[in-house]
């Protein structure tokens, strides 16, 4: 009878072994459904945009957004590619969509595109290619930078008003985050 139990025994170690490597397997499979979400948020911007709108920046003034994020231009010697555009992603248009859409308050005559290493179409205004930013993580806010790529800028269209209501105050720079158009 001990070889009989011994065997049981054994058959019920081994039981309780796949179901505890089980159990860890779907813990993990689990785990990694709950992070995928948490990861593919991590970078908001949207892959593709057909309209460049406008949106008020406190400090900056009138800016110009795609689906409610910031775009920028680079002031750069060579195009942003591969590293660069892990950061600054480039705004093109759907597969399919040859031209943007100017939204309220753009002046449509200073859309256009330009096409891509890739061929896609990349949105431009007035002549400079349209990027949005990974560091951005909600509407609206402006992460101008310089660094090893260029200096980017958002596209501000109407400078912001003085503190004494005496009306635009000019052109902004990059040091304060935008390029006037």
């Amino acid at each position: 009878m001990t070889g009989t139990q011994d065997t049981r025994t054994s058959e019920a170690s081994t039981t309780r072994t796949t179901r505890l490597v089980a159990v860890a397997i779907t813990l993990l499979a689990l785990a990694g459904v709950a992070l995928a979400p948490a990861a593919a948020g991590a970078a908001t911007a949207p892959t593709t945009a057909t309209t460049i709108s406008t949106a008020k920046n406190d400090k900056l003034g009138t800016i110009l957004v795609s689906d409610g994020n910031t775009v920028y231009t680079v002031k750069s010697k060579s195009a942003c590619t591969s590293a660069c555009a892990k950061t600054w992603v480039a705004v093109v248009l759907p597969d399919g969509t040859t031209s943007p859409s100017a939204g309220n308050g753009v002046d449509a005559s200073k859309l256009g595109t330009k096409k891509t290493a890739d061929g896609a179409l990349q949105i431009t205004y007035g002549g400079k290619p349209l990027y949005w930013s990974t560091k951005d993580k909600s509407s609206g806010q402006v992460h101008a930078a310089s660094d090893k790529y260029g200096t980017w800028s958002a596209v501000v269209t109407g400078a912001a008003k003085s503190g004494s209501g005496s009306g635009d105050t000019g052109t902004s720079s990059p040091s304060t985050g935008g390029a006037a158009f």
